[in-house]
């Protein structure tokens, strides 16, 4: 396992113990609301400053961009965030995605970290701490599942697929556009999942399990680490007319290769 990629999975398995001990006590949590349907608890904000932490005494030279706590560099002194696109070195963390299935007891969230050097994703660690299953990445070789290689499925067409989605949750505004959508899809696939976790969706697609997936309105810790995973498993990635804009864009698109470009038909 490459030395960044160890690293990662070490950060995500100290994130995993504070969330394990935290699902342990719900109804204690401490839940905040930072907009419309988009919470965060202090598990949340403990498991990304274990990663933080963790990462940064490793590497104090990169730099982080983290959902919950922004970009920064390994001091804690924060940049803007168009810096990240272009940095050296920066770690996209997400540290419970998932946040909403979590405070309700719903075993289906995970913590995502994936390394960004000069705005290509070279690393990437989505756990699942729920059901110990460890997905990872390393660009040029390979996307594991507990240390088993992982590839794409194998269907050709939308008809035979089952297709992940998430809804736009935080922004109503998009209900209609994503409406639209996902009646094109519910009337041709044969059948869609919303699980509420991209990072775990993604990660889906890589091993199979979902033959493509699409959401509006992610943010680029939802995407970093499945992103890396869907491509080194042999699928594809992109917007919704298949260009290369899923990390910094509206519109994730995944799959793999036929479902991904039938897809895209299908949104046209």
């Amino acid at each position: 396992m490459h030395p960044q990629l160890n690293m990662a999975v070490t950060a995500a398995r100290a994130a995993a113990r504070v969330i394990n001990r935290g699902s342990l006590d719900l109804d204690t949590l401490k839940v905040a609301s930072k907009q419309r349907n988009d919470f965060v608890t202090e598990i949340d904000q403990g498991a990304e400053n274990v990663i933080l932490e963790t990462l940064s005494t490793a590497y104090p030279d990169h730099w982080f961009l983290g959902e919950e706590t922004g970009f920064s560099n390994g001091r804690g002194e924060p940049g803007r965030v168009e810096g990240a696109r272009e940095a050296d070195f920066v770690w996209v963390i997400d540290p419970l995605d998932g946040t909403t299935n979590f405070i309700h007891g719903v075993p289906q969230y995970a913590v995502s970290i994936a390394l960004m050097q000069k705005g290509i994703i070279t690393q990437a660690v989505v756990y699942d701490p729920t059901k110990d299953e460890l997905f990872t990445a390393t660009k040029g070789a390979g996307a594991y599942l507990n240390n088993r290689r992982i590839r794409v499925s194998k269907r050709t067409k939308v008809e035979e697929s089952l297709i992940g989605t998430g809804f736009p949750f935080r922004r109503m505004e998009a209900v209609d556009q994503y409406l639209d959508l996902l009646k094109r899809v519910m009337t041709r696939a044969a059948g869609v999942r919303r699980p509420g976790a991209a990072a775990l969706d993604l990660a889906y697609v890589a091993a199979g399990r979902f033959d493509g997936f699409f959401e509006l309105g992610l943010s680029p810790w939802d995407v970093a680490g499945g992103s890396l995973l869907v491509t080194e498993a042999g699928g594809l990635m992109g917007d919704f007319q298949g260009e290369p804009n899923h990390l910094w864009g509206d519109q994730t698109l995944a799959g793999n290769p036929k479902v991904f470009v039938d897809m895209i038909r299908l949104f046209a």
